[in-house]
């Protein structure tokens, strides 16, 4: 089958819902083949947990590059280099798996989006139309201009058209619009009319009030991105913000907050286990993970050390020498150091049950550091401060990956007066930025080590933020350079169309011009 038909009109994706064993009366099989059913004999509630599954997999397996540039990853010495990572020179075809998974994924939202709305099932359209919004947040915050209106129409439209990023922006804005009066509306989310909602819903089994709160986080996800900068407030234009931040508060259920994660476990196991798991440190055979090479950044290890945070022993696993990093894109051979002196990405914080851990879509962590930007900015009025929003962030974040409440409280005592951590710290000299957004920004990137890569990928581009140098922490060339390309060489600031895009809907895709991944800046990206 032509990519072309997997993207735009099959009716589901590899990832379906047929029987696992746990604590849900539903059943997942994250290897099922789609075969085994049809668009006409699925229903809604068969939908959802299948297509959250592939969310959480997408997420855990997709970004590692991401991470890899922004400073938190690298590969061990003793692999062989990835030139196309590590040097960014890279084709049409570089990680197209991010554009093909988060297609085929927002295509299954769809699905249970038209056959909800044919049956009145509200609570399932509802959580349809965020996730399929949450997907497509991402693609434009990659792509930019991408097929939208056009998208999922089958053979009606082969060729979808390019939407502009912007517009897209607003097509989301109007489909949380939509989700949130249907979770607001009783009839709709009537439990007899959402059949198996609360087995069927991985996330909060029906939950309307959460979803709204989700719906709330990722629409001010969306609102920040827009702000530029780490003191300015230059805003992208051709999005009313004021409007779209009194439709959360119209909306009243708030953000996401203490303990309110957006995660899944059907019931993972040994032989079904969570995603990252899976990918990072052993798989359904129980015999290795997907990367073997994936190891502590030099930069990372440094970073974390230098601040004392013990989130360090979360994120990754020291060898019998204590803590190593390796400098991103260091040759390998010669006497760059093997895997065995490396600390490994398989920390406990992802996964602190094993292979039976939740998979996450969206952290409450980052939820309190969007309101926290938000606050400083001045996009959100009144409430909580700036400051008591990014405690609630970094507290947030401590107890997640399984961190106590003292360990937070010698960490803040450690590194007051440093800008990275300290929000109202002075700058550490001329010329540095000083507490505010630096450090919000700051301890996002802490915060979210290999858990929403994309976010950091968007921060890093939208402010030109200098991690590490407000705090002091200085060691060289800015995070992620590989010291083997060019002097000069910046991470990219956004990523190729696929190639089947160009086999397939060539017409469309070339109508967007050549696409520079050094300069073709997404909508919002005004540095």
């Amino acid at each position: 089958m032509k990519l072309k038909n997997i993207i735009y009109t099959t009716t589901l994706t590899a990832v379906m819902m047929a029987a696992v064993t746990g604590c849900s009366k539903k059943k997942l099989d994250i290897n099922a083949n789609p075969d085994d059913v049809t668009d006409v004999s699925v229903t809604p509630s068969v939908l959802l947990p299948g297509a959250l599954q592939a969310t959480t997999t997408n997420i855990a397996a997709e970004y590692w590059f991401l991470e890899w540039w922004l400073g938190h990853g690298a590969r061990s010495g003793s692999y062989q280099s990835f030139n196309e990572e590590e040097t960014y020179r890279f084709t049409n075809d570089f990680h197209a798996g991010i554009w093909n998974g988060l297609y085929a994924n927002a295509n299954n939202y769809q699905i249970m989006i038209n056959k909800a709305e044919a049956l009145g099932q509200g609570t399932y359209e509802a959580i349809g139309r965020i996730m399929k919004s949450h997907n497509f947040q991402i693609l434009t915050d990659i792509y930019g201009n991408i097929p939208y209106s056009d998208a999922f129409k089958g053979t009606a439209v082969a060729t979808p058209k390019y939407d502009k990023a912007v517009d897209i922006y607003n097509g989301i804005f109007a489909d949380l619009d939509a989700a949130s009066v249907l979770l607001k509306s009783t009839t709709a989310t009537d439990p007899a009319k959402n059949p198996d909602i609360e087995t069927a819903d991985l996330v909060f089994g029906g939950n309307t009030v959460l979803w709204r709160k989700f719906a709330n986080t990722l629409r001010l996800r969306m609102l920040v991105h827009l702000h530029n900068g780490v003191s300015a407030t230059t805003v992208a234009p051709g999005i009313d913000v004021a409007a779209q931040v009194q439709k959360i508060v119209t909306d009243s259920a708030g953000f996401l907050g203490v303990g309110e994660s957006v995660q899944i476990n059907p019931g993972f196991t040994g032989t079904k286990p969570q995603p990252y798991f899976r990918v990072w440190n052993t798989n359904e055979s129980g015999t290795s993970s997907q990367r073997d090479w994936a190891r502590a950044s030099e930069y990372a290890i440094g970073y974390y050390e230098w601040t004392a945070d013990p989130r360090i022993n979360r994120f990754y696993v020291a060898p019998a020498g204590g803590h190593n990093g390796i400098p991103f894109g260091t040759p390998s051979g010669g006497s760059a150091p093997a895997g065995d002196a490396l600390s490994t990405v398989r920390g406990p914080g992802y996964s602190p049950g094993g292979a039976n851990s939740r998979a996450w879509i969206m952290t409450s962590a980052e939820s309190f550091f969007l309101q926290a930007e938000a606050r400083q900015r001045g996009v959100l009025a009144g409430g909580p401060t700036a400051a008591s929003l990014l405690a609630s962030g970094m507290s947030e974040s401590f107890s997640w990956l399984g961190l106590t409440a003292a360990q937070l409280s010698a960490y803040n005592s450690f590194n007051a007066g440093y800008p990275d951590c300290d929000i109202t710290a002075a700058p550490l000299g001329a010329g540095l930025p000083g507490g505010g957004l630096y450090t919000i920004l700051s301890q996002k990137w802490f915060a979210l080590n290999m858990i929403a890569p994309y976010e950091l990928w968007t921060d890093y581009r939208r402010t030109a933020i200098e991690y590490g140098t407000g705090g002091g922490y200085d060691p060289g060339p800015t995070i992620s350079v590989d010291p083997g390309v060019t002097a000069g060489a910046k991470i990219p600031v956004r990523l190729f169309y696929p190639q089947n895009e160009y086999n397939y809907n060539a017409a469309n895709v070339a109508a967007e011009g050549t696409i520079n991944v050094t300069t073709s800046r997404i909508f919002w990206d005004l540095n």
